[in-house]
């Protein structure tokens, strides 16, 4: 037997009948909400050129994503992100639709180095985009849609966090830093590096006051009020449109009723190439990273393109199912209800019946073993199926419940009239 025939690369699993069936259950939740909420459903493919990726700029590290290549000699790569692909649709196949264009998706990604703490190479996210608008507005209704995932799942303790990305661009513009320096420190701010920040900062001739805006922004996090305090220490333009957009956002959510689950990060300075406003992240209890990212990303559709403000998050399903376990929150499992078995003779009662009951909406299961009546109650008690109907010669039909060993004899007619 060949070493590897048996078992699954690193970073990928098979997902048995409980999760699967999990699985499915938050899908078809989350794909109801956003139905609900007005967005339309795509699929795009899971194989994507190398280029979509890299567009006018590396959109996505190249170490993070499987490639390979086509007869032609083309880099093709594993999907490695949802947003990306809408993009590139917006400012194509959609280019002449009427805006605000509200979208949705649900597929699977692939990341090279997405392992450890639950994360998977190949995962699920479902999201939603909202392209055409730059308004506080579409960026309220996505962190609320967000919101609403979470209690649609069944997750009630969870956290949004919001930050402001022009909020820091402003505060590096007055700085002086180079386009290099800048990027460093963001890495270092978003990492909460203080030494780091520390170091960088004093290579360069800044003010106290600005100075020391820089050093506490890994600090800058709380409640909304933070706002305020933050406000009075900068003069810079940008950087006070930016705190004034993130607080119409706040009041918005809070006419949504949403102000329990919001906090301020004003250090959350996600990619700075991607996202140019608001950007979020929500957290919730036994995950130890983000189960939603989202947020403001006005120059990615031009990429393609087609000048288009856009905003929007995605969720992990894998990391829901991963909180849903370590929450203990009680999920619906899988069951058949009724397992049918008969006589030779009654095989067509027996396929009748099982129709009937399935179109009652019952899970039901034919049993096609041949056991006898012993050998099913043993099967049918260790997959905790709760009755077997026995279609006995003449269309007798015998209840056997499993748990107390009673059996009642009824007919498909009596069944049909009940």
């Amino acid at each position: 037997m060949p070493k590897w025939k048996i078992y699954t690369p690193e970073g990928v699993q098979d997902i048995l009948f409980e999760d699967c069936f999990l699985k499915r259950e938050l899908e078809n939740k989350l794909r109801s909400l956003f139905r609900s909420s007005g967005f339309y459903e795509i699929e795009t493919p899971t194989l994507e050129f190398y280029d979509t990726f890299v567009a006018d700029g590396d959109l996505t590290p190249q170490e993070t994503m499987f490639k390979f290549f086509d007869p032609q000699g083309r880099i093709l790569v594993l999907r490695p992100d949802a947003t990306i692909p809408v993009a590139r649709i917006a400012a194509t196949k959609l280019k002449d639709m009427e805006y605000p264009l509200k979208v949705s998706y649900i597929g699977n990604t692939f990341r090279y180095n997405e392992l450890g703490g639950g994360r998977q190479k190949e995962f699920t996210q479902a999201g939603i985009e909202i392209l055409g608008v730059n308004t506080a507005e579409a960026d309220a209704e996505v962190i609320a849609t967000a919101a609403a995932s979470m209690k649609a799942v069944g997750i009630k303790n969870f956290q949004i966090d919001i930050g402001q990305v022009d909020f820091f661009k402003g505060i590096m513009e007055q700085t002086g830093l180079s386009a290099e320096d800048t990027e460093q420190m963001r890495v270092l701010i978003d990492k909460k590096d203080f030494i780091g920040i520390e170091e960088l900062v004093e290579k360069y001739n800044i003010s106290t006051d600005l100075k020391n805006l820089i050093l506490d922004l890994p600090r800058l996090f709380g409640p909304v009020d933070i706002i305020d305090s933050v406000e009075k220490r900068t003069d810079n333009a940008r950087s006070i449109a930016a705190l004034q957009n993130l607080r119409k956002v706040l009041q918005i959510l809070d006419d949504y009723e949403l102000s329990e689950y919001i906090s301020i990060d004003l250090g959350m300075v996600q990619s700075l190439n991607y996202y140019t406003g608001i950007v979020f992240r929500g957290f919730t209890y036994g995950v130890g990273f983000p189960v939603i990212s989202g947020g403001r990303y006005d120059n990615l559709v031009e990429k393609f393109g087609k000048k288009c403000s856009a905003t929007g998050f995605s969720m992990g399903v894998n990391l829901l199912m991963i909180a849903l376990e370590k929450q203990k929150i009680e999920v619906i499992k899988p069951c058949v209800q009724t397992l049918v078995c008969y006589d030779k003779d009654s095989r067509k009662i027996a396929f009748k019946l099982c129709e009937e009951l399935r179109n009652q909406g019952i899970n039901v299961e034919m049993d096609v073993s041949g056991k006898t009546i012993e050998e099913i109650k043993i099967y049918a008690k260790n997959r905790k199926i709760g009755g077997i109907m026995f279609v006995r010669n003449g269309g007798d039909i015998e209840l056997h419940d499993v748990n107390t060993d009673e059996v009642a004899v009824t007919s498909i007619e009596e069944l049909e009239n009940k």
